[in-house]
């Protein structure tokens, strides 16, 4: 039986880390912890070779499609195959309460456009009934959006990239010509996150309707999670909320498929523009303002 093959995204610390943490604690025999700064990356992995776990090191930026293209080319030339990519790379909004072009564009490269480079180059890579996870938050879900011709149109069950495409295009176009309405969301803060976040989890329908072979794509929300992109405030510690991405990857039926798994391995009907599931924006405030406290 060939060596389970893992693939871990933005790794080199938080949420990234822990999942391959947790990989290599399940005995997942190859897995490799992936970042864009080098140094950092091998750090992380003497880091984990401390804590007794051997897991492998490679440079990958989500945003260059050379250093996509050179990993996947790598992991062709030394395994037989792919079984589980995490695709985990990430970016909050600089600002949390004004966003501009500049930063909306960055964030949406690193959180929707590197997963469709991932997506080019190394599912061709996966196995028969591989597995791939989309890490996405519950700012992800399509309550966020309350443009009605967009919620329409994103959650229809044949959606395309294209439709994906045109409602970034519809964002991005909404900062730069002072266009954008408040009307058309659920909160107005951090908006270049929950924006691609809800097409992240449209992408992943997208992607799991072209795929074939067996292979089954989800998007889990792992919490609001204690790293320092949420500058230590959160609900789950990067060990608790590395468990749930995991279970995805090694123990839930392969039956599941194209689906939004919460935090605790529930399913929420991402759809369903009728569920209260989003932690309102003032919650993080909190949080945020006792950890500045301490």
């Amino acid at each position: 039986m060939a060596s389970k093959i893992a693939v871990v995204t933005g790794a080199n610390k938080g949420l990234g880390f822990g999942i391959v943490r947790e990989l290599c604690k399940r005995n997942v025999e190859v897995v490799y912890l992936t970042s864009r700064d080098i140094q950092r990356g091998k750090d992380a992995v003497t880091s984990l070779e401390k804590e007794g776990y051997k897991p492998k090191f490679h440079q990958l930026d989500v945003t260059d499609e050379d250093s996509v293209k050179t990993f996947a080319d790598f992991v062709k030339a030394n395994h037989d195959g792919l079984d589980i990519l995490i695709n985990n790379a990430g970016l909050l909004d600089a600002n949390y309460y004004k966003v501009s072009y500049e930063d909306a564009k960055k964030v949406i490269d690193v959180n929707v456009y590197g997963k469709i480079l991932m997506q080019k180059y190394f599912f061709p890579l996966l196995r028969d009934n591989g597995r791939v996870i989309n890490i996405s938050s519950d700012w992800g879900h399509i309550k966020n959006i309350q443009n009605n011709d967009w919620v329409e149109r994103l959650t229809k069950k044949d959606i395309k990239l294209e439709d994906v495409y045109a409602f970034i295009d519809w964002f991005l176009n909404s900062i730069k010509n002072n266009t954008l309405k408040k009307e058309d969301f659920f909160e107005n803060t951090v908006l270049a996150y929950r924006v691609s976040k809800v097409a992240v989890f449209a992408l992943t329908r997208v992607q799991q309707n072209e795929v074939n072979r067996g292979i089954s794509i989800n998007s889990v929300n792992p919490g609001i999670v204690k790293t320092s992109m949420t500058h230590g405030t959160g609900d789950f510690t990067v060990s608790e909320a590395s468990v749930t991405p995991v279970f995805i990857a090694l123990d839930i039926d392969q039956s599941v498929k194209g689906k939004f798994i919460w935090y605790d391995k529930t399913e929420v009907d991402w759809a369903d523009h009728s569920l209260n599931v989003i932690v309102p924006f003032d919650k993080f405030e909190q949080g945020l303002a006792e950890v500045t406290k301490s």
